[in-house]
């Protein structure tokens, strides 16, 4: 007895979308092999149905309304690669949920303001809502942490999410060249959104943060209280200076339970250097996990791109196709739990660098205030005397940032600091 196939109808026709048309085409009779059925595509849906895609989709129905194939009777499940948090892909995905379609999305953004909602509106009709593709590109880490890792208590969630965040950085540590030169470079070759602060200011990123840390930590997506801080103030010398410490300046994403709630921060930080995450170039993305049964492990790959976001997609599909349900966030969506967000209290290591005026006892005067901020001192180092001034580098013990404020305001009190010193967290690894 034939197996129905099952009918995907494909929303937004941009890279990812046309990744997902490519595997569909040459790689069916694999598809249907692990799937234990056929999949087809029966319609699409995009803006301009004249635009030359470079892909053969005469054999697809055409509906320039995703609400409208979202509710085609032809269509079993609903794939969402258009983007965007509101209007067109919210509308099409509501719709599709309540057409009693299921829902495989690549779309970051949806979730991480209404994956609550969406969760809670797929579980209650026995609908899949999936997203593997909506984090770290084609990097399984979605599958990871509701299977593999389903037995362990997560303690951190912690990795490099951004792409073009790690390509800006590595690129300033490769070629010395500074942050606004490489933001152009990466603008040039497409790198970039459409609003390049997406990416540099950390937002894309902490979108995935907050969708891994509600898988991790059983609470809803919380977004709104992922502390954020891009890039766009990391200089040269700092990348330079922290270089020769034996660091590298990463944009960090880092969840964790603590006792005072949920601490989720996308901030610059220092890992060392020959760490993995200090390893990690170009727009290559790194999640690590760490589970109270299975230690550290380290996850690493594409984080964007057709080919690894499609294939992620289809994964998904997949899943789908051979029968498997699981919660959106590894739980009931019901039993997700609202947390207390937590503010980076946990003590680290942290960079300092400042500009001193060179003159005798300026130097013991830093020290004097760590020190009555309960700050320790573990390396230091000082470079060049140009206009009578010294740049001075300080790499703490480990502190509160609570206690590193209380140093840096004490700093302002001694007359010996020309400019504002920069501070950066040291995350260990």
């Amino acid at each position: 007895m034939s197996v129905a196939p099952l009918r995907l109808g494909l929303a937004g026709l941009g890279t990812v979308g046309i990744g997902v048309v490519r595997i569909m085409q040459t790689e069916a009779e694999l598809i249907a092999a692990r799937a234990g059925r056929p999949v087809v595509i029966t319609a699409v849906s995009a803006r301009d149905p004249s635009k030359n895609r470079d892909a053969d989709l005469s054999g697809y129905a055409w509906e320039s309304d995703p609400v409208a194939l979202a509710q085609r009777d032809d269509i079993d499940v609903f794939v969402e690669v258009m983007g965007g948090h509101e209007g067109a892909a919210k509308a099409a995905t509501e719709a599709a949920l309540a057409a009693g379609k299921h829902v495989v999305t690549a779309n970051k953004a949806l979730l991480a303001h209404s994956g609550q909602s969406l969760a809670e509106t797929a579980e209650a009709n026995g609908l899949a809502l999936r997203f593997e593709a909506a984090v770290a590109g084609g990097i399984p880490v979605i599958k990871a942490l509701t299977e593999g890792l389903a037995g362990n208590r997560i303690k951190r969630v912690m990795g490099v999410m951004n792409g073009s965040c790690n390509y800006i950085l590595t690129r300033m540590q490769a070629a010395n060249l500074s942050y606004e030169a490489v933001f152009e470079e990466a603008r040039a070759l497409g790198y970039l959104e459409a609003d390049p602060n997406l990416d540099v200011g950390g937002i894309d990123a902490g979108h995935k943060l907050s969708l891994l840390a509600s898988i991790a930590f059983g609470t809803r997506v919380a977004f709104d209280q992922v502390e954020l801080e891009g890039i766009g103030n990391v200089s040269i010398d700092d990348i330079r200076l922290a270089e020769d410490m034996g660091y590298r300046i990463k944009l960090l994403g880092v969840a964790q339970m603590t006792g005072r709630g949920l601490e989720q921060r996308m901030t610059p930080c220092l890992v060392p250097a020959d760490s993995p995450l200090g390893q990690l170039q170009g727009g290559t993305n790194m999640v690590v996990l760490e589970g109270d049964s299975v230690g550290q492990i380290v996850l690493r790959g594409p984080g964007a791109g057709m080919g690894p976001t499609a294939s992620a997609v289809m994964g998904d599909v997949i899943d789908i196709a051979r029968g498997f349900r699981l919660p959106t966030f590894g739980i009931p969506a019901a039993q997700l739990v609202t947390c207390q967000s937590a503010r980076a209290a946990t003590p680290a290591p942290y960079y300092l660098r400042m500009t001193l005026l060179d003159k005798p006892g300026a130097l013991a005067k830093i020290a004097t205030c760590l020190g009555e901020a309960g700050v320790s001192i573990d390396q230091m180092r000082q470079y060049g005397h140009p206009d009578g001034q010294a740049q001075v580098l300080i790499v703490t013990h480990k502190a509160t940032p609570d206690d590193l404020t209380n140093a840096l305001s004490r700093f302002t009190t001694t007359g010996v600091l020309v400019g504002k010193p920069v501070a950066i967290r040291v995350e260990e690894v």
